[in-house]
């Protein structure tokens, strides 16, 4: 793959200059020599410590998220342990409220919110937008510190007696004076959040003002359209949260009655407030993956995105619908009819955008030169899991099903589906997919497939069975259950120490990699965009030229001439290359 130049030629006028616009020629910056790059550019740890640089801050989230997706899964293994026999004889009632609590608050707000935005946004929004860093470097490392701050809130509140709410904070738990330590975590869960509405702002103010020439709205990556939607969706929900979690410190330092009904509060009013966000930030965690999929499907297919307006316009649409929906984890609250049939008629609704996403990744599929590798393999795993987990949200949406299984078992694997059948797949799909951008080192496919196929099986044997004990009754959150429901705990517990292998596995052979990986090359997978038109590991300022681009995304198939008059689409000649494309499509 050969250099990217910065040549643009509209309407039959040729430029041998870099193109004017907001990013400046790589060569200019002081230190960027060829065969230097982010990683070697400076080994001492307050450089990273202090870094501006996107791609490093990208890093040091990766470092710190996985940190505490372990610390996460350690209270999993936990309490699934507990759960291998009907009666609580591994650990105490009080102890296992903490454990699972513990686990939903480190891996919803420490890990399925930030993972893909603050890890491969980071990373790769400058590159795939052709700008040398995002629009405000400083904020971005300051997100990064302000989330480390809000996960040393949280770990103190666990290490000084825990918290023992569940996720949700729900009152009058939350705000009850004198039980476990909820204020100190929900500190934790409102700092966090200002990490994230920094990297939205970043996000959304780099893809506005700082896209390469010729990069319009609609040549931009699904990836980007997705980091897009879910930045509205985080600036728009998430002080919502923050007010929340405020309210709840105000009832429990002062006794005034907001939420407590012992105080003349409302613990409905809470629901309302926590889901508002809450479904929402469902979406915050599986837009990004959405995008992930997009362009590993699109690569490995070697076709063109089949119907891309319609695929980032739903991105766009689940944002908007995703605000609409949350009354209906209240249908049991003894809210209205009226509005929880409203509330049933939208989340019906919400799941036509992501259906249309669906049905346009397996036309894209369909006739393609599919290629089974390991990226590959997470994606077709997101679409099929994350295809369950909607299609037994829409059971949820219907009220009269929905009485019958809610605060059952049937929640919790509906939830698991898409949270980590979806975004957790399409997380390791994209640190899969980039890994050889990000370090310039190649993985061992062999193992990647494996652990892929681990973690597919592993998950389904771990989180089927409790769509059958939540349909026969079994309630969530409890900590022994009647015996009949022994053998679908012992098979949920079985498949998550398989799935805890499959993670494991990225980690051993992906640090591996780093040493004795092979090099990758700049464009392993001969894929289109941005990103991959530089070095591998890119230079600190990602482009050793300003790219310009000629051509729209996913040009996998051979080039068409566009309609007289279309700019700047001119066929590029043989030694003028494209921007966007492998060499044999250029």
């Amino acid at each position: 793959m050969s250099t990217p130049e910065s040549v643009m030629k509209l309407s039959g006028t040729e430029t041998h200059e870099p193109a004017v616009g907001r990013v400046a020629p790589h060569s200019a910056h002081a230190g960027d020599q060829p065969g230097r790059n982010y990683l070697n550019a400076d080994y001492n740890l307050w450089s990273w410590l202090f870094t501006t640089d996107h791609k490093r801050v990208g890093i040091l989230y990766l470092i710190s998220i996985t940190l505490f997706f372990f610390l996460g899964g350690a209270a999993a293994v936990l309490f699934r342990l507990e759960l291998m026999t009907p009666r609580g004889d591994l650990v105490k009632a009080e102890s296992y409220n903490k454990l699972f609590t513990m686990h939903g608050i480190i891996m919803v707000f420490f890990f399925l919110i930030p993972a893909v935005p603050a890890v491969l946004g980071n990373f790769l929004v400058p590159l795939m937008v052709g700008a040398r860093d995002l629009a405000f470097p400083k904020l971005n490392l300051a997100s990064w510190y302000i989330y480390i701050i809000g996960g040393v809130f949280t770990i103190v509140a666990v290490l000084t007696g825990g918290v023992d709410t569940g996720w949700t904070f729900y009152t009058p738990y939350s705000s009850t004076y004198g039980n476990t330590n909820v204020l100190a975590a929900a500190v934790g869960v409102f700092v966090v959040g200002f990490s994230s509405i920094l990297t939205a702002v970043n996000i959304i103010a780099t893809v506005h003002t700082m896209r390469a020439p010729g990069l319009s709205w609609f040549r931009l990556p699904l990836f980007i359209w997705a980091h897009y939607a879910t930045s509205l969706v985080i600036l728009l929900g998430t002080p919502v949260l923050a007010i929340t979690v405020i309210l709840v410190g105000v009832e429990r330092a002062f006794r005034v009655g907001i939420f407590d009904p012992a105080l003349g509060g409302d613990p409905i009013l809470f629901q309302h407030l926590f889901w508002f966000y809450s479904h929402p930030a469902v979406y915050i965690m599986v837009l990004p993956a959405m995008g992930v999929v997009s362009e590993i499907i699109s690569c490995f297919a070697r076709r063109r995105v089949f119907g891309y307006k319609f695929i980032a316009f739903a991105s766009l649409a689940i944002a908007v619908l995703g605000f609409l929906v949350w009354g209906h984890h209240m249908f049991v609250t003894g809210q209205s009819m009226y509005a929880g049939l409203v509330f049933s008629f939208l989340s019906m609704l919400v799941a036509i955008p992501s259906a249309i996403k669906v049905f346009n990744w397996t036309a894209t599929l369909f006739k393609g030169s599919v290629l089974w590798n390991t990226a590959m393999l997470y994606a077709l795993g997101f679409i099929g899991l994350f295809t369950m987990g909607g299609l037994t949200g829409l059971f949820l949406a219907t009220i009269a099903v929905d009485v019958h299984v809610h605060d059952t078992y049937f929640i919790v694997a509906h939830f698991h589906y898409i949270m980590v059948g979806g975004s957790v797949m399409g997380y390791l799909g994209g640190i899969h997919y980039w890994w050889p951008k990000m370090t310039g080192r190649m993985y061992p496919e062999g193992w990647g497939r494996v652990a892929a196929i681990l973690i597919f099986f592993g998950f389904n044997l771990t989180f089927f069975p409790q769509f059958v004990l939540g349909y026969l009754g079994m309630p969530r959150r409890v900590h022994d259950y009647v015996p009949e429901f022994q053998i679908l705990n012992v098979m949920s517990s079985a498949g998550a120490s398989i799935l805890g292998i499959g993670y494991l596995l990225p980690l051993g052979y992906l640090i591996w990699s780093l040493r004795y990986g092979k090099p990758a090359g700049a464009n392993p997978w001969d894929a289109t965009g941005l990103e991959w038109q530089t070095d591998s590991p890119p230079p600190t300022h990602n482009f050793h030229e300003q790219p310009v681009v000629l051509t729209d995304a996913y040009l996998y198939e051979p080039w068409e001439p566009p309609a007289q008059g279309h700019l700047p689409q001119t066929p590029p000649q043989a030694h003028e290359p494209a921007v966007v494309g492998s060499e044999g499509q250029r």
